[in-house]
């Protein structure tokens, strides 16, 4: 029997997902249906039931998400509530003693969604700081502060944000989090894994999953309830607004579109899995209506402005991607990996993106995404050489198109952000990195985990070699951080922040080099 075309898998995944979606997709309607709904009654709680804090995300220059989910006990997989509507009343001030109150209402948390809530503001004053707060029955929550972008129209100043991502909570503290409030950033990305997925115990270095691996609804809930139970991430989230994606493990490792990593999982049980761990995910993110999963499917790329100092495009290079070429094993840049077919965006995205560069008028032109887009050779070995299938060498075709694309139509200032791969790079990008006698289009921030891995090296045993081979990259490292980046109209400078361990508390956090970039020129500049 021959092996099916990726034609054959694409076209079956399409119908079980129409099929899948047949069954699972009444959930926006409902959430419409109880937007004026009544409580069922008045409740008292005996534990805080603002247990995993307070959020708010995707800010523009009208208003943002603000979030929280009712959970006094938060690993049960109902969060400890009861099987009922809950009114729960939010404030907004423009102070952090709540005194001057500018905007409040009330909104219900149902059980269908976990009991979170998302308050959706869309009329407060543009490029400004404001402070809000819930309130159910007897219980009130901590304050969070959060802001506006500024006007489309204006340039402003400068713009600070920090770029994170994979924060495995068995392999280590999130004590990175602590010199990122402290850095006083206008908003924070996180680019994927924000949970894993694993059982208990698989990657333990410093503490302990609940539970084995997460398959149902109430497991990716309690998963996700017990990551934002960390105190550190609760902080940070309160601190200014987020925008996140996913990667793979919010669902399932390595995953493409609706293939398993995993061989013989029958499609229908694999979209069930992630319907349930993309409605958590929405249960669980300061995200906006019009992200609400319909059964299987959730859109999450979107865009972002900052002024015209920056335009963010958040992508989602998970959900509609081909498989992985040469079955997701590290290979040379052969012809499946140069195969037109392959995609990592999927068509709709990849013409929304499109339309949306060639749109800006923004300085900077920014996309948070999740994979590496350089093309390095990991081996260092030019006899042997050896690329991820699961980054954009595996998409080799698509990742020369865009960037073409971003050379031919004088896209400003292209940035990439990235996270995913456990470690730092900064990167040159060309159309082919391969052909350095090429132009560089754009310039790439790589983020290393912020604790995935636990404690990793300044200096990687084939960093020689890799930096020999590869004229992408001007800089590697492999410790555990983010990346603070500072953005004016002249220039970007990105410190990459690293921590000196995150497998006991008490670590310290400093800036292990800073590059920049100028307007005009993809260079990178060592500061």
């Amino acid at each position: 029997m021959s092996r099916p075309t990726h034609a054959d898998r694409v076209s079956s995944a399409a119908w079980n997902r129409r099929r899948f979606l047949a069954f699972t997709g009444a959930l926006p309607a409902y959430v419409l249906s109880t937007q004026h709904a009544w409580a069922d009654a008045k409740i008292s709680f005996s534990s805080n039931p603002f247990s995993l804090g307070v959020a708010s995300g995707d800010p523009d220059h009208r208003g943002m998400v603000l979030w929280t989910r009712l959970a006094p006990s938060p690993l049960l997989p109902d969060g400890g509530m009861p099987a009922q509507n809950v009114e729960v009343t939010w404030e907004v001030a423009t102070d952090d003693s709540m005194r001057n109150v500018v905007a409040s209402g009330t909104q219900l948390a149902t059980p269908q969604l976990g009991h979170s809530v998302h308050v959706e503001l869309n009329q407060l004053e543009s490029d400004r700081w404001y402070w809000y707060r819930f309130r159910c029955g007897d219980a009130e929550s901590t304050i969070g502060r959060t802001r506006t972008m500024p006007l489309p129209h204006q340039l402003p100043d400068k713009v600070r944000f920090a770029v994170t991502s994979c924060q495995n909570y068995e392999q280590g503290l999130y004590t990175a989090y602590e010199q990122m409030a402290a850095d006083n950033v206008d908003m924070v990305f996180h680019l994927g894994d924000y949970i894993y997925e694993y059982e208990a115990g698989r990657n333990g270095k410093v503490r302990t999953h609940h539970g084995s691996e997460i398959m149902s609804l109430g497991d990716y809930r309690v998963r996700h309830a017990q990551y934002r139970s960390d105190p550190l991430l609760q902080n940070m989230h309160a601190q200014c607004p987020w925008w996140l994606t996913w990667d793979d493990h919010e669902f399932d490792n390595n995953c493409a579109c609706d293939i398993s990593e995993e061989s013989g999982v029958d499609s229908l049980s694999f979209l069930s899995r992630r319907a349930n761990a993309y409605q958590a995910y929405y249960e669980m993110m300061p995200l906006r209506l019009r992200q609400i999963p319909r059964g299987s499917d959730m859109r999450l790329y979107r865009s972002g402005q900052f002024g015209r100092l920056a335009e963010f495009s958040i992508l989602d290079t998970r959900q509609y991607r081909t498989d992985q070429p040469n079955d997701d094993r590290k290979s040379p840049l052969n012809d499946a990996a140069l195969d037109p077919t392959q995609s990592m965006l999927g068509t709709k995205q990849r013409g929304w993106l499109s339309r949306n560069l060639i749109r800006s008028t923004a300085t900077w032109n920014v996309l948070a995404q999740q994979v590496m887009m350089g093309m390095v050779n990991r081996s260092g070995d030019p006899d042997d050489p050896q690329f991820s299938m699961d980054q954009w060498p595996g998409y080799a075709h698509e990742r020369m198109e865009l960037l073409n694309y971003i050379r031919d139509r004088q896209v400003s200032n292209p940035v990439v952000l990235t996270g995913d791969i456990h470690s730092n790079w900064a990167n040159e990008l060309r159309v082919d990195d391969r052909q350095t006698e090429q132009g560089l289009v754009a310039t790439e921030f790589v983020a290393t985990s912020l604790s995935s891995g636990g404690n990793g090296p300044d200096k990687p045993k084939n960093l020689d070699a890799v930096l020999a081979e590869n004229a992408c990259v001007k800089w590697h490292n492999a410790e555990r951080g983010y990346i603070r980046c500072d953005v004016t109209p002249d220039s970007w400078k990105s410190d990459y922040m690293v921590v000196d361990d995150v497998l006991k508390p008490g670590g310290k956090t400093f800036a292990r080099t800073s590059f920049v970039v100028e307007s005009g020129s993809p260079k990178l500049n060592q500061a």
